[in-house]
């Protein structure tokens, strides 16, 4: 494998419904596992609508493709003499060589180029399974394993970050599997395998080696093998055929989330020459107590960037709240009256004057209702301030001691202590997301104070020693772990997320949002002030009243 030449690719596209044009081609030769000279990267000029879906994931509209973009038949012209025959590879083959490039070269009366390689995808879900939890999106998978960041979501950003994972954290763990050449990486990555790890059902979560075991689990895999439909009947029989294989641990692979935390986590990564990565084969307890540690240390850290992000979002939201509530809660209010007046005389001409006055005490109530809520989101706004400093450093402190509390398994046989155990960590959830660090403190200092104050069942929170009970808190840490990147990448996918960048780098922005949608509010407001003035003197016409009590 290690002087196998290859290429490695990635696309950015118009999107998912064919026609798929390509926007962005980037490839990077390969030598081995390690690249091999520059990379290529082009952007295309197709002549084609951008939607604005796909525009927001990678940047790209048509007036920038038109300006920086080049000829397809010129692009592929050179990325043909760049590939000069080799096989290639995509972190997910089927839809950049299958669904686009493929199409694409037919429609341009192209010849296929290259040979076709193996799915990096399926590659890393073989080898990392039943980490991360079946969550195999490559910026989780960035994120979870520490690569350096790239530029997500363009062609040549993603391209380098497989190869980053190709090198970093795949290699050590096919070498573990013997696969030493290409021929076996491509066999392997193309064979039949599920995740072994359920992914739906009412066994969501479970791992199909318990089925040696429960009884109710075999039962459910000799059901689904049975299934009708076709590749649900091809992944029971696969599982049945596992549970005839010799049990084993599977592997684990964890990071140290600082250099100085490298102690914990034994030698062996060190030894192969990939600092930071450790693989265990069948763990004994310390060695379980180490990954535990680490997995513990990866989740403080991911937990303190999420409250950070977030906190920076909602001071920007807090910002804008306060400069535009006046005009929307106007509009709100104006809203509300345009219904109820509407209701008001659909009620009088159906069921006269006393119908119509259920209406206005609805509106009374509705109304009530929106001042409250304006009220409560001021409350909330006024509270949002920038964590300064040593405020962060306090809550890496408290994340510290929080990430000891997760353990749900332990409690999985004791519904009672079960119930605690969610609402704690509902607790702790919201006091996450809402930044509320006073909360987190409270919980993180004295847990069982807090429990008790709830008036809730008492929990255990000593450390495990039992083999068997380290293993499922791992599993249940490395579950957290794939929750919160998940949700921190959620966060900075988000539109908000990108206006909260924009608005550090040019402050002015927030200002000028807030005008442009002043301007709309308003005239909103006076559309929304004449149908309610309207709706005023129909109702004056029918019963004599000014408003029917609506205003």
């Amino acid at each position: 494998m290690n002087r196998k030449p290859w290429v490695l690719l990635d696309t950015e596209t118009t999107g998912f419904s064919a026609p798929i044009f390509v926007v962005e081609l980037a490839a990077q030769r390969m030598l081995g596992w390690q690249p091999d000279g520059e990379p290529f990267r082009k952007l295309l000029n197709q002549n084609a609508d951008i939607p604005a879906q796909a525009s927001r994931v990678h940047g790209y509209t048509r007036e920038i493709l038109e300006r920086d973009g080049e000829p397809p038949h010129q692009v592929y012209r050179e990325f043909a003499e760049y590939v000069a025959g080799r096989p290639l590879v995509a972190f997910n083959l089927e839809y950049d060589l299958d669904q686009v490039l493929g199409p694409e070269w037919k429609r341009l009366g192209i010849a296929v180029i290259g040979d076709r390689g193996f799915c990096a995808l399926r590659l890393a879900q073989r080898l990392l399974d039943p980490v991360p939890a079946g969550n195999c999106k490559l910026q989780t998978l960035r994120q979870y394993y520490r690569l350096p960041e790239r530029g997500a979501h363009t062609a040549l950003g993603d391209v380098q970050t497989v190869a980053d994972l190709l090198e970093r954290v795949l290699r050590p763990v096919a070498t573990h599997h013997g696969l030493d050449t290409w021929e076996k990486l491509v066999e392997f990555a193309a064979e039949e395998w599920f995740p072994s790890r359920i992914a739906f059902g009412k066994h969501k979560g479970r791992l199909i080696q318990e089925a040696r075991k429960d009884v109710e689990l075999r039962h459910w895999l000799d059901w689904l093998a049975m299934s009708s439909n076709s590749r649900s009947a091809r992944m029971g029989r696969w599982y049945l055929r596992q549970l005839k294989v010799p049990a084993a641990q599977p592997n684990t692979t964890v990071f140290a989330a600082h250099e100085s935390e490298r102690e914990t986590q034994g030698d062996a990564a060190a030894q192969a020459g990939y600092v930071g990565l450790v693989i265990y084969i069948n763990p004994e307890l310390e060695q379980l107590r180490q990954l535990v540690a680490g997995a513990r240390a990866r989740l403080v850290e991911l937990e303190v960037n999420f409250t950070k992000e977030k906190t920076r979002v909602d001071v920007m939201q807090g910002v804008l709240f306060r400069q535009l509530r006046e005009h929307y809660q106007k509009r709100d209010r104006l809203r509300l009256i345009v219904d109820y007046r509407q209701k008001f005389l659909e009620s009088l001409l159906r069921g006269g004057e006393d119908d119509a006055k259920q209406a206005e005490a609805d509106y009374r109530q509705a109304k009530t209702h929106a001042d409250k809520e304006y009220e409560e989101t001021a409350a909330a706004v006024a509270e949002k301030k920038q964590l300064t400093p040593e405020e962060e450093v306090e809550l890496s402190r408290l994340w510290k001691k929080l990430v000891k509390l997760y353990h749900p398994d332990r409690f999985a046989n004791q519904p009672d202590k079960l119930e605690t155990y969610h609402k704690l960590t509902a607790a702790i959830n919201r006091a996450k997301d809402s930044g509320d660090i006073k909360t987190l403190k409270e919980i993180a200092e004295d847990p069982h104070g807090y429990i008790l104050r709830q008036g809730w069942v008492a929990l255990d929170f000593s450390e495990e020693v039992e083999l068997a009970q380290l293993r499922r808190l791992n599993e249940t840490l490395q579950l957290e772990i794939i929750a919160v990147l998940d949700a921190l990448n959620r966060l900075k996918e988000s539109p908000d997320y990108e206006l909260c960048q924009l608005s550090h780098l040019k402050p002015a922005v927030l200002d000028e949002l807030a005008a442009e949608r002043v301007t709309l509010l308003n005239k909103e407001i006076s559309e929304l002030e004449k149908r309610a003035g309207a709706l005023a003197e129909e109702i004056k016409e029918l019963s004599g009243m000014a408003s029917g009590g609506i205003d």
